[in-house]
């Protein structure tokens, strides 16, 4: 910590008779800045500086669980209503005959008692927090009584008008005093009182929640033995009471009772200091990895060497909830502290840390009191140590001695099986004699095991390799725990395994390594242009040369060129830190282990599979339950069915084509062709027009292909395809017009078509914030895709390959679609080829431009209303549609998905 720096709040001390729980009750009760809360006759020394001001409200993860708990609890309870009556309806029967046999007093007694008490407890608790100041708690609940009762009131209304026949039965029954009126599914005034009694806090007193249970407990047991719920009934209003209550602490917050410095020298004085004043020590830049770490604060007092005090209260601990959470449920093998921890458990944590690292024989901050300070906040008292964190030491200052004696530290904690967890920059303190102490004990571990104890390894490696290179960061290491325990490391040397701010450094680096790699290609490649451009020059003087000599004379320019570039970017490539530790690591151990550990149980990837995987199964199953298969059985030709099949299944080897036909690198075809068989499984969980294209560009980088190159080359494919569906439907549209059909003039539409993208562009160009948009926009697509539409206008074969592609690929929908159609007996019209194309041009663009999955449900509207306009019966063209869909989308989900997984396994996506 930094005395001289440190800047704080003068408070007060507190009456040397006044017990720290008493002044923690008196500060939960009044306003943070309570005059009152001073003793007059206290002298208030003055620093510099004011204690930051705390929120007035927060949000709590942990209300934030109670809410998603108590929704989940909902849902439950429904589906156990809705889908087991046999077991809602007995067990409903069994607490009828047991309440049954209730004596008529006791019933009578229970019944006056909590409808007194369910009015007069509320209004007790509140008239008790007024008194103390407390208005706003009682706002909240009744905010959440409120909104409590609405939920009761609409709930009611679901179960009477649109809930399942089982769910009326579970919720309610006969009213005992009307045959032909029902009891209510929900209690219009429990689920208000217990949303108040929840929100306002009751629940966290022990006198007031006595009193709240048996309120609760008699109210249900009259209501049940008078007939007038269910027991179903009652859980339901409890839950709705109690998760509405959270949700609405969540939403506006609850007051603020974190702990003041009048409240820590209040505690300080509870455990025998008499402290002068307080000052509060700024959290710098890098103390974002643990949120949790608490208040710092340097104290001097009258008599005594200063305090290095830490204070912890629930709203810190909360903070990086989330974060514990996920991490304890990717990583495996890993002992991970508990999520949710209480104050008393974290504070024996760090107090039990702080004694076993100094038995050890480590340097570590001196623990010498802790304290309570009431029930939402502990202090942690250590002696004051003066300096500087490693993160603040300049890097010349960094000597080998002080890298030694970090290491020295930590042998001494792992030789007592303790892992720190936390070695980064600001846990490694040096005070003004240069000894060095480890800091941030609290997220360690005793007793802890072998790959936690390398993980700290590792991280420190990583840590010191960020101040002073590998080299120095790993010669430092071995000389004191041996080249064997380094070694052993290596498999723990990945981000995972690292601490979040080492891991947002090495990213931030990785950002800047590539910006560099990318500023010497671009350089190599102007370069490189430069001198053509004077070879150019030099040969125009010259003779004229023959077109063959030309030729080799450019095709040797961009080989050059290429080579050029190839040559820039190996030169400026670097090798990121933690490869940088690995070999020298393996200089010292050539046979260490350095296959990397799996640590994560869930991949984030794995995850995406999986809810993508899900997505698609949802939309799937929605789709087929719409399909009359008996209808297509019976009524279908097979052998159209099958040809059909064959036209799908010959559509991947076309868009193989026409993906590979703009790229000028060498990509094996077969694995192409597993690509396009994996996008039928991307784009059900993602829009057409998005999935396809973000699926080819990876597996291009994923082959070989530069990733700007890459890009470039989707994009061009892209853009001539989109091209040719402009050109062939305005082609079929114009052969189809020459048909005379009746019901549909595409000689018309075509003319509407060129109208409207005639007055479109004008409107563009004539308003500038819309030119400079489009201009923009086409600029930046040409600086990319034009480049390599003229490396491929140079391979006639490739530009040969991605045209047939294209014309192959549509013509294999069309004819897919055609067979489709006569499957079910197209006798009824003589319906052409070019028809059929139109409206399968038509419904594809449509597709493509939908927000949905693979164009569901545009794709099929736009291509029945579309067949029956070109005079198709509506009996053939809806069967016809869903059997061309089932054959082009929903049946090559599931091998789409399995080639997406052996593709991934395999490092090609």
């Amino acid at each position: 910590m930094h005395p001289d720096k440190a800047e704080g709040t003068s408070v007060t001390p507190a009456r040397p008779e006044e017990t720290a729980g008493e002044a923690a009750e008196e500060k939960h009760e009044q306003p943070l800045h309570d005059p009152d809360c001073v003793d007059a006759d206290t002298h208030v020394e003055q620093v510099d500086g004011d204690e930051p001001l705390l929120p007035a409200r927060v949000h709590r993860p942990s209300d934030l669980m109670r809410l998603l708990v108590g929704l989940l609890a909902i849902a439950v309870l429904l589906a156990i209503a809705a889908f087991a009556h046999a077991t809602t309806s007995g067990f409903a029967q069994d607490i009828d005959k047991g309440t049954g046999q209730a004596p008529d007093l006791l019933t009578k007694f229970a019944g006056l008692a909590s409808s007194i008490a369910i009015l007069l407890v509320p209004v007790a608790f509140a008239i008790e927090r007024l008194i103390k100041r407390d208005g706003l708690r009682i706002a909240d609940g009744v905010l959440a009584a409120v909104l409590a009762h609405g939920v009761t009131l609409a709930t009611d209304l679901w179960v009477a008008k649109a809930a399942p026949q089982s769910i009326q039965d579970a919720l309610t029954k006969v009213s005992p005093g009307d045959i032909h009126a029902l009891t209510d599914p929900v209690h219009g005034y429990l689920a208000p009182v217990i949303a108040y009694m929840t929100a306002v806090g009751m629940s966290r007193r022990p006198r007031w929640r006595v009193v709240l249970w048996v309120v609760l407990l008699l109210d249900a047991f009259a209501m049940l033995v008078t007939g007038y719920t269910t027991p179903f009934s009652i859980i339901l209003t409890i839950l709705i009471g109690w998760t509405v209550a959270y949700g609405t602490l969540y939403a506006v917050g609850s007051p603020n009772v974190r702990p003041t410095g009048q409240t820590l020298l209040a505690g300080l004085r509870h455990v025998g200091f008499h402290p002068l004043r307080a000052s509060r020590e700024e959290a710098h830049e890098g103390a974002t990895e643990n949120g949790d770490r608490g208040r710092r604060y340097f104290v001097t007092l009258e008599d005594g060497p200063p305090l290095d005090v830490t204070v912890v209260d629930r709203e810190q601990q909360a903070q990086g909830f989330f974060y514990r959470v996920w991490r304890r449920l990717t990583l495996r093998g890993i002992t991970q502290r508990r999520s949710l921890q209480s104050l008393r458990q974290a504070l024996e944590q760090e107090a039990l840390l702080a004694y076993a690292a100094i038995s050890a024989g480590a340097n570590a901050p001196k623990l010498i009191a802790t304290s309570e300070l009431g029930p939402d906040a502990v202090i942690l008292v250590y002696e004051h140590i003066g300096g500087r964190s490693l993160d603040t030491i300049p890097d010349e200052e960094i000597t080998d001695e002080l890298l030694r004696d970090t290491w020295h530290q930590v042998q001494a904690l792992q030789s007592r099986r303790i892992a720190h967890r936390r070695l980064a920059g600001d846990a490694i303190l040096v005070d003004r004699s240069g000894t060095l102490f480890l800091t941030d004990l609290r997220g360690g571990e005793i007793a802890a095991g072998d790959l936690v104890l390398r993980m700290d390894i590792a991280q420190l490696l990583t840590t010191l390799g960020l101040r002073v290179g590998a080299e120095r960061s790993v010669a430092s290491a071995v000389g004191v725990l041996g080249p064997d325990t380094v070694a052993d490391c290596l498999p723990l040397l990945q981000p995972i395994a690292l601490t979040r701010s080492t891991r947002a450094t090495l990213r931030k680096l990785g950002r800047e390594r590539a910006q560099r790699e990318r500023e010497a290609v671009l350089e190599a490649s102007s370069r490189a242009k430069q001198a053509r451009l004077e070879e150019a020059t030099e040969a125009d003087s010259d003779e004229k040369k023959s077109v063959r000599a030309e030729k080799k004379s450019e095709k040797a320019e961009r080989q050059a060129e290429k080579r050029a570039i190839d040559v820039a970017l190996d030169e400026a490539r670097e090798e990121d830190l933690l490869t940088q530790i690995r070999h020298q690591v393996l200089r010292i151990r050539p046979q260490a282990p350095v296959e990397p550990a799996r640590l994560e149980r869930i991949r984030p990837r794995t995850l995406i599979s999986f809810i993508a995987g899900a997505i698609g199964a949802y939309f799937l199953l929605s789709q087929l339950t719409h399909i009359d298969f008996g209808a297509i059985v019976g009524e279908a030709e097979w052998g159209w069915v099958g040809l059909a099949v064959v036209f799908s299944a010959l559509s991947y080897v076309a868009a193989a084509m026409s993906l590979l036909g703009f790229v000028p690198e060498r990509v094996p075809f077969m694995r192409t062709v597993a690509a396009q068989v994996a996008g039928s499984f991307v784009k059900i969980v993602a829009p057409a027009a998005v999935g396809g294209v973000a699926l080819n560009t990876r597996f291009l980088q994923r082959a070989g292909v530069r990733p700007g190159l890459a890009v470039a080359s989707v994009g061009a494919s892209q853009l001539f395809g989109m091209g040719s569906h402009i050109l062939l439907l305005l082609t079929f549209g114009y052969l189809t017009g020459t048909e005379k059909t009746p019901s549909l003039s595409p000689s018309r539409t075509v003319i509407a078509g060129l109208l409207t993208v005639a007055v479109l562009v004008l409107v563009m160009t004539s308003i500038p914030f819309l030119r400079k948009f489009v201009v923009t926009r086409v600029r930046s697509l040409f600086a990319g895709v034009v480049p390599r539409m003229l490396d491929v206008l140079q391979r006639p074969r490739k530009l040969l390959t991605g045209i047939g592609g294209m014309l192959l690929l549509t013509a294999c929908f069309v004819m897919c679609l055609d067979a489709s159609i006569r499957a079910f007996g197209d006798n009824t019209t003589n319906l052409s080829l070019a028809s059929v194309a139109v409206v399968f041009l038509a419904g594809n663009a449509l597709g493509s431009a939908a927000p949905t999955p693979g164009g569901v449900g545009a794709v099929e509207a736009t291509l029945t209303v579309g067949l029956i306009a070109v005079g198709l019966p509506k009996e053939v063209a809806a069967p016809a549609v869903l059997l061309y869909r089932l054959l082009t989308l929903w049946l090559p989900v599931l091998p789409g998905w399995l080639f997406f997984n052996h593709l991934t396994r395999k490092g090609a996506l």
